[in-house]
């Protein structure tokens, strides 16, 4: 019995066809929503290390624990000035990298 030859795809490829393609609106909120999802998880990883509890990073933060537990689960909308003060309550150094895209700016006379 000959094994059948399996086709394998790229990750891209997969994004392409279920979420859309680069550059639509599906694929940038897509893409948006695992960045801030990473951040959650990286909250949460140096929350632990730093051995605090949702509710001690809370109080720190000015914060209830539930705020914590839905930033870390990405389950809010959280304002990047809350975000900050989670970082710096950590005592975590945060830097961001910005690309600049391809695009013309119009602006209104």
């Amino acid at each position: 019995m000959k094994a059948k030859e399996l086709k394998t795809k790229s990750l891209d490829e997969i994004t392409d066809k279920f979420i859309g393609e680069s550059g639509t609106a599906a694929r940038e909120e897509f893409e948006n929503e695992l960045r801030l999802d990473l951040i959650g998880q990286a909250i949460k990883q140096v929350r632990i290390e730093r051995k605090l509890s949702q509710a001690q990073l809370g109080t720190l933060v000015g914060v209830q624990k539930a705020q914590i537990s839905k930033i870390e689960n990405n389950l809010t909308d959280a304002r990047f000035e809350t975000i900050l003060k989670v970082f710096r309550a950590l005592n975590v150094k945060v830097s961001f990298k910005l690309e600049l895209l391809n695009q013309k700016i119009d602006f209104a006379s």
